[in-house]
């Protein structure tokens, strides 16, 4: 599906989504550093990296048996798409990365391609 808008229209679809980032992301990741530092016992950033990269290899399986047309169960499928997540929330804490700014940062480097070719940066 190809994008008919202008490029000022796809820049204003950026700052949108930038503005939503800034306003809720930086909450989100402070509130599960504080939920993760009262709960857990404290982990290097190194375990969190190998955590996340588990995590998503699972979800990365579950969409793999779902591409080649296999019935799969939903909730498990949501259940590792929030295993990632919260992954990622707590190597980004335990490595001192600020996701909203590093998001945005990407964001504004990310050149919008012909909507033909392969999505992501």
């Amino acid at each position: 599906m190809k994008s008919d808008l202008s490029e000022s229209e796809k820049q204003k679809v950026k700052e949108v989504l930038q503005g939503a980032i800034g306003i809720g992301l930086p909450e989100i990741q402070s509130n599960f550093d504080s939920y993760q530092n009262s709960a857990f016992i404290a982990r290097p950033s190194e375990f969190f990296c190998l955590e996340l990269c588990g995590e998503a290899g699972e979800l990365a399986n579950i969409e793999k048996k779902r591409w080649r047309g296999n019935t799969i169960n939903e909730a498990h499928r949501a259940d590792e798409a929030a295993d990632v997540f919260i992954s990622l929330m707590n190597f980004c804490n335990a490595a001192g990365i600020d996701l909203t700014a590093a998001v945005n940062a990407k964001l504004d480097r990310i050149v919008p391609s012909d909507k033909n070719t392969s999505k992501g940066s």
